[in-house]
């Protein structure tokens, strides 16, 4: 019998090196309560390009980035990726211990991934703009030089 179902390679992604040694140890304290995210951030990290801070290009989505993409299911969307003691959905601040937070993490404007909801259903989006908010200090050295935009008119 023939699979009809798309089987796409999930996209390059980069993380700093911060972000993947504090995301890890979110994974590892995680596994016990929810095996399921953690297991799945797990395999995010695993396969990310790690590079050192500061090198990550601002076009990026790393902690903290407010993310605009396009689902599959409709409009475009506004987010901040957050640890889980700071999320909010009212406020647009989803977790990084969330399906569509792990699947942002790491992304490029552009860039598209497809993602596994908490019910089993499969869903895709484009990133179309990454922002971040201004750094408190100046220990965190300078960005790449960003991606180019994605045309708004997606």
């Amino acid at each position: 019998m023939q699979n009809n179902l798309k089987i796409r390679r999930k996209p390059n992604i980069r993380i700093s090196q911060s972000d993947h040694a504090r995301l890890s140890a979110l994974a590892s304290t995680f596994a016990a309560r929810n095996p399921e995210a953690s297991d799945e951030l797990l395999a995010e990290l695993e396969r990310a390009r790690v590079v050192a801070d500061g090198w990550v290009s601002s076009g990026t989505v790393r902690m903290g980035s407010t993310v605009t993409f396009k689902p599959d299911s409709g409009d475009r969307k506004t987010v901040t990726l957050v640890y889980p003691g700071e999320a909010d959905i009212s406020a647009g601040k989803v977790s990084i211990l969330t399906p569509i937070g792990t699947a942002l993490i790491g992304l490029s404007a552009g860039q598209s991934i497809m993602w596994t909801a908490r019910d089993g259903r499969r869903h895709e989006l484009l990133v179309l703009g990454v922002s971040h908010p201004a750094p408190q200090d100046n220990s965190s050295g300078r960005l790449a030089p960003a991606t180019p935009a994605v045309a708004a008119s997606l």
